[in-house]
């Protein structure tokens, strides 16, 4: 991605994570470019990287674009984050020639919720060029299919078919880091930080469907026992679905058109 060369450090670092903090907020209202242009520079101008209020200022800014989550700016590649698409994420643990592993494959998914979600902390770390974020949402869903193959000691378990899980009282911590010069890849890492409540259907999970559903209801109500267990895979799952999505959407977003290099 081109960029005109700073002398400020500092200002290099701002640019740097507020361009990735644009993309994440998807600002794009008006079918004029023009417009969403103006926008940006506007809403950016008012953050300034070495003033105290520096990161709240940032926090604020995210939490006034929620608004446009759902329309994504296309004229620069970048998608809607409501609903959030991904159209494949694979998880494996194990090694599939020793005593057990398993392989779970997600395909066009897609999660909604973002447009509600607030943003309650924010920090810039210019030398790592990195920001985090802690980002709550009062209900978060997903969907779509899996793919899941097992072996366990010599039997093998295969299972497809469609899938959806509801999020309640919910927060996660962001982690999302630039690895060299502006252009180069951006890595994501996710936490979940809290789970107030959840709901999950899995179709196919057992034969039959009296015993799917009473699969059920054993997920349903006992899901917190199992959460320290799984939380490891959820985090990997998500951080790797977010890092392709975002290297697509922003990697290459014009940063110097909108921010002030003063």
């Amino acid at each position: 991605m081109p960029m005109q060369s700073l002398s400020n450090c500092n200002n290099h670092g701002f640019l740097l994570f507020a361009i990735i903090f644009v993309g994440l907020a998807n600002v794009a209202q008006s079918s004029s470019q023009i417009d969403v242009d103006e926008d940006l520079k506007h809403l950016l101008g008012r953050c300034h990287s070495q003033a105290e209020d520096f990161n709240d200022c940032m926090k604020q800014v995210f939490n006034d674009l929620r608004a446009y989550f759902t329309t994504g700016i296309p004229d620069h590649n970048i998608k809607p984050f409501d609903p959030h698409y991904s159209p494949y994420v694979e998880l494996r643990r194990g090694d599939p020639h020793g005593l057990g592993s398993f392989s779970l494959i997600l395909r066009n998914v897609s999660e909604f919720g973002w447009s509600r979600s607030e943003v309650t902390k924010f920090h810039a770390d210019i030398e790592d060029q990195r920001i985090v974020y802690t980002q709550y949402f009062p209900e978060k869903s997903l969907e779509g299919q899996y793919e899941f193959k097992a072996k366990m000691l010599g039997s093998d378990l295969s299972r497809q078919g469609y899938w959806n899980l509801t999020l309640y009282d919910y927060s996660q911590t962001t982690s999302v880091r630039r690895v060299g010069k502006p252009g180069s890849l951006i890595k994501v890492h996710v936490e979940v930080d809290r789970i107030g409540g959840m709901e999950l259907h899995i179709d196919n999970l057992l034969k039959g469907q009296p015993l799917n559903q009473l699969a059920d209801g054993v997920i349903n109500s006992m899901w917190q026992l199992g959460l320290p267990f799984v939380r490891p895979m959820i985090n990997e799952l998500v951080s790797t679905a977010f890092t392709d999505i975002f290297n697509e959407s922003f990697r290459n977003f014009p940063l110097e058109k909108f921010l002030n290099q003063t």
